[in-house]
């Protein structure tokens, strides 16, 4: 995770030297910081296909060539969830930086167009997630920072709901984060969330058993079993690391040893 860490540092520095000589005018006003992480390392996410502003696309295609063009045979794979933008908005008595999501984001340009907008405007403008869409707008619009008006006033969102730009929103600090309202899971969601943690540890399992293995080329059942207790930060049963184990066999990531079928050896 922190090798992930330091190498995006090193090609976010890359890609803006490789941005200076292009010529995007459009994109002048904008930077992209991307941070590159190594699936089965990190919690995984469902993907969801959102509406982005052509500018951000255009961003994110760059990017692509840019960095698919340094590493080929690698997938890069963008995760609208885990967006955040710091937004220059200006108001009645001044500017503000605004520190949102990703999706808080999308909903407040379309204001820059459009002084009044419907639920269901946003929703189709945006194609944000409904249950995400009505989190998302309660944060704008009913939380500490306002800077979106809800007619009518409550703290439920409503399909027929509309929403202005707030022009007359104050706060006495210049740069405001403006937190997500965090919504009680349903047993739907809440299911989905543990099987996404289910899978994303089984990635992690397989991960540091190729790892142990790789290294030591050779090891027997039970000092690759206390290597990967070591190694985990979760609690696992010996049974789900034999599961892992028989998979990994079975994928030819390693096999069992001729001579001694308590014995793995790594294959290259």
């Amino acid at each position: 995770m922190f090798k992930d860490v330091e190498l995006s540092k090193d090609i976010n520095i890359a890609f803006r030297q490789h941005m200076v000589p292009l010529r995007y005018p459009q994109l002048s006003n904008i930077d992209l910081t991307v941070n590159i992480l190594t699936m089965g390392y990190w919690p995984t996410y469902p993907v969801c296909d959102v509406t982005l502003p052509v500018e951000m696309v255009q961003y994110q295609n760059i990017f692509n060539k840019f960095y698919l063009g340094k590493h080929s045979g690698r997938k890069l794979q963008w995760q609208p969830t885990l967006g955040h933008c710091v937004l220059n908005a200006t108001f009645a008595q001044g500017k503000k930086e605004l520190l949102v999501s990703l999706f808080q984001a999308l909903v407040l340009l379309l204001f820059n167009e459009i002084t009044e907008l419907t639920f269901e405007e946003i929703k189709t403008a945006t194609n944000i997630e409904d249950g995400e869409l009505r989190r998302t707008l309660q944060s704008l619009a009913c939380g500490k920072a306002r800077v979106i008006q809800k007619m009518p006033r409550g703290r439920d969102v409503g399909d027929a709901d509309k929403f202005l730009f707030n022009k007359d929103f104050t706060n006495k600090l210049f740069r405001i984060k403006i937190n997500q309202i965090q919504m009680k899971e349903t047993n739907e969601e809440q299911k989905a969330t543990e099987e996404r943690v289910f899978q994303d540890r089984q990635y992690q399992i397989d991960a540091a058993i190729v790892r142990i293995m790789k290294m030591r080329k050779t090891l027997s059942h039970n000092l690759l079993i206390s290597e990967l207790y070591n190694q985990l930060k979760f609690p696992v049963k010996p049974a789900d690391l034999k599961k892992r184990i028989e998979s990994l066999i079975e994928r030819d990531y390693m096999e069992r040893d001729k001579d001694n079928t308590n014995q793995y050896n790594y294959v290259a």
